[in-house]
C-alpha cells in the first residue's frame, strides 16, 4: 500500500474527503518527525513505538573492491510493533496457511 491508496482507505472509513485526509496524514508525519528530531518518543498503544537510536560506527566492505572502509555511527529511527498489532498481524497469517 502506497501513500496514497493509505489516504484512500482513511477517507472511505472516516467519511472524510481524501484532501481532508491528506493533510491530517501530512500533518501526522510532520508531527512524529519532529518529535524524533527532538530525540522523544512516539508511542501509539495497539500500534507501536516510534524511538531515536545510536547505531555505533563499524567496519564495512565495499562490495564492488572489496576494500574496508569505516562506516561513521549515526542516528536511527527504530519501530517496535505493539502487541495489539503484532498479535493481528499473527493471526493473519495463520489465517492464510489454512
Amino acid at each position: 500500500m502506497n501513500k496514497a491508496e493509505l489516504i484512500d482507505a482513511v477517507a472511505a472509513r472516516t467519511d472524510s474527503t481524501k484532501a481532508q485526509t491528506a493533510a491530517m496524514l501530512d500533518a501526522l508525519m510532520v508531527t512524529v518527525q519532529e518529535a524524533l528530531t527532538k530525540q522523544d518518543t512516539v508511542q501509539l498503544v495497539g500500534f507501536g513505538t516510534f524511538a531515536v537510536a545510536e547505531r555505533a560506527g563499524r567496519e564495512g566492505r565495499n562490495p564492488a573492491t572489496g576494500k574496508t572502509i569505516t562506516i561513521p555511527a549515526k542516528k536511527v529511527v527504530k519501530f517496535k510493533v505493539g502487541k495489539a498489532m503484532a498479535d493481528a498481524v499473527a493471526g493473519a497469517k495463520a489465517g492464510k496457511a489454512r
